[in-house]
Formats: structure tokens, sequence, C-alpha cells
């Protein structure tokens, strides 16, 4: 692989510590669990390519919030959010199919549902809207508390998640699902 294609592969995130981009700044290119000893304070985020969450706790703990390339002047007002970004995390593209399944209890037991697309209401597919456990088999998924993509999301990624916390929830209460692509 040539290094032109290798910066076009690479993701950028670049945090602020003013508003409209100004003050320090912090660019970043990978996961990064702990923030706080590179900024005081975040209060506008550039995304030059690429896809990243963003957590309110180091260590990928805490609130979320998914943003993808583009310009975040004033993300706290837009996203409701302090200036305590403490961590992110990459997302990597995917090329290739999607495939989840939920369970409505913990530790992957219970009723079984499948998921390989989006889902804007989880209630009208599978008449319920809880779900304790899951399995993400292909791909990146982001899961929203409320119905047509609304509300705190939590991002998964391939892997098992025996209870509802593991993937940030507080309750195992899920409206909608949609599969991260490259938009």
């Amino acid at each position: 692989m040539t290094s032109t294609s290798l910066t076009a592969c690479a993701q950028q995130i670049i945090f602020y510590e003013d508003r409209n981009f100004g003050g320090r700044r912090y660019e970043c290119m990978s996961d990064c669990a702990d923030l706080h000893s590179m900024f005081n304070r975040c209060q506008s985020i550039r995304v030059e390519s690429g896809m990243f969450v963003i957590y309110d706790h180091p260590g990928f703990n805490g609130n979320q919030y998914f943003i993808r390339r583009g310009d975040y002047a004033d993300y706290m007002t837009m996203m409701n959010m302090s200036d305590c970004v403490r961590s992110c995390r990459m997302i990597p593209l995917h090329c290739g199919n999607f495939r989840m399944r939920l369970f409505n209890h913990v530790d992957m037991e219970g009723q079984m549902m499948e998921l390989m697309d989006d889902c804007p209401n989880l209630m009208e597919r599978f008449c319920t809207f809880d779900f304790n456990s899951c399995n993400v088999i292909d791909g990146h998924w982001l899961m929203y508390e409320q119905p047509n993509y609304r509300g705190r999301h939590y991002y998964l990624r391939t892997g098992e998640y025996r209870k509802h916390s593991e993937w940030g929830a507080e309750t195992p209460r899920i409206g909608s699902i949609r599969r991260i692509m490259d938009l």
C-alpha cells in the first residue's frame, strides 16, 4: 500500500478547547481511552474523515455521541452535552454483511430475534422493546432508546453483550437500531 492510499484510509478527529475551532487543539486518529490529559475542556470538534463515538467519561464510558465527518463549531449546544469529552472510539469502515441477534433475557437466553438491516421501530417488528443481551455477528450498529433513531444511543461492534449494561444502557429498553455505514 502506498503512503497516498494510507492517508486516504486514515480517520481523523480534532478536538478544540474553544467554540468555533479556537484555542488549543488535539488531533486523534485512533481510539483514546483517556483524553483528559490532552486538553482541559472541549467546546468544538472537527471530524476530518471517518466516524467516531465520543464519551463523557474515560474508558469509553458514560453518555455516547456518534459523530461523522463534519464541523461541530458548538457541539455542546447541539448535542446537549457538557464540555467533558473524556474518551473517543474510532468506528472502522465495514464492508460486508450486517447481522445481529437480540435476546429478551440476559446471557443470550430466551426469545432470539435477528436483524440484518435497519429497524426504525422494534416494537412494531418484534412486539417488544426490552432486549437484555445481544450478539453482534457482523458490522457496527447504533441502538437508540426510542423509535425512529431518537434518544440516547449506544455503539455496538462485533461481540457478545451478555447484559444491557455492557453496551452502556441503564435499562433494556431499545426502540430502534441502525447499521453504521459510510454515508
